[in-house]
């Protein structure tokens, strides 16, 4: 009997997580990372995934067993690339083929990829230099093939030197002589910025001072004035602050998906509880939902992605193993409303 109603339990919170997820415009995703030792198998994922409604993942390497299981899945897949990979992609169009012809090709005719994100929060890093050779060589070779895909890159908020207030956002100067080239390619080819943006951390640093429903997407009021512009939120406020960068650097054509957002149940006493994350993750899908663009940009679509999908016991301790909606037994840690 125990069994049975944990069972039921568990249906009925699935049941509510369909209906938040299954109900989606096609916005919103989850990242499934695979840094564990006790996950499960990825059909058993990609079988979650559709009994959730989730229509779009992101996968951080083009893990083969992944792919096969997400072949026919309807699944819509942004795929990247590992970051050491990324001066082989980058030394040449033959290389890049190389590197798509024997991980990616086997897999094109039976999932839509939308995005090859070449690297992971690189820039500032080693292989900067190499992110936008590595994206144009990449593109040729998507391109050659007919294929709709588009390489882009994922970065980091830490890409800016100023933030705060959105309108004053600015690229550092160490990731300013990378990020102008590549936002210049991704305009000319009507390709998105994929940015990494989590309300968590500049609330976590600094709780005294910014609110916790700024920070959980919960308010209505305005805590931020900025000329003209109202924020009620600090992901709105951090997602203009991006396009105020890119605007600076001549470019005002280029959308931003969020490819990672989230907040951690645990690691971290207080700041990181199940209830913090459920509101927040709800709120971030209601927001991307909601089919309305920034204060700045009320006009343009936000795509976005839950990080993430499972608990990562390989990762360092800390809210780092925290960010899971379920845990690798796949039970929920918390319910989505």
């Amino acid at each position: 009997m125990a069994n049975y109603n944990a069972m039921l339990l568990l249906s009925l919170i699935l049941s509510t997580s369909i209906m938040v997820l299954g109900q989606s415009n096609g916005d919103i995703g989850v990242c499934y990372g695979l840094i564990g030792d006790n996950l499960p198998r990825p059909k058993e994922i990609v079988s979650l995934y559709q009994k959730l409604g989730i229509k779009k993942m992101r996968i951080f390497q083009p893990y083969p067993e992944v792919l096969e299981a997400l072949r026919g899945s309807g699944i819509q897949l942004v795929l990247g690339t590992l970051n050491q990979d990324i001066p082989f992609i980058a030394s040449g169009e033959d290389a890049a083929r190389e590197w798509f012809m024997s991980r990616v090709q086997p897999y094109v005719n039976d999932i839509d990829i939308l995005y090859i994100s070449v690297g992971n929060e690189v820039i500032p890093g080693e292989f900067s230099e190499s992110i936008l050779p590595a994206m144009e060589n990449l593109q040729k070779v998507l391109d050659s093939n007919n294929l709709g895909t588009k390489a882009t890159t994922v970065v980091h908020a830490i890409l800016l030197g100023t933030s705060f207030p959105p309108s004053e956002g600015k690229f550092s100067d160490k990731s300013g002589p990378f990020i102008t080239e590549i936002l210049k390619f991704l305009s000319s080819q009507k390709t998105p910025l994929l940015v990494n943006l989590y309300p968590y951390f500049p609330y976590a640093e600094n709780p005294t001072e910014i609110p916790l429903d700024y920070a959980l997407l919960s308010s209505t009021d305005t805590f931020v004035q900025d000329g003209p512009l109202s924020y009620t939120n600090l992901l709105d406020a951090m997602l203009d602050a991006f396009y105020w960068a890119v605007e600076k650097e001549g470019v005002n054509d280029v959308n931003i998906v969020i490819s990672e957002s989230g907040w951690p149940h645990g690691g971290n006493g207080d700041l990181t509880t199940s209830e913090l994350a459920s509101i927040y993750n709800s709120n971030f899908v209601k927001r991307v939902e909601s089919g309305n663009g920034t204060p700045k940009r009320p006009q343009a679509k936000i795509e976005g992605y839950i990080f993430a999908l499972l608990d990562e016991n390989l990762k360092e301790p800390g809210v780092e193993r925290n960010w899971g909606l379920f845990t690798p037994t796949l039970q929920p840690n918390y319910v989505l409303f």
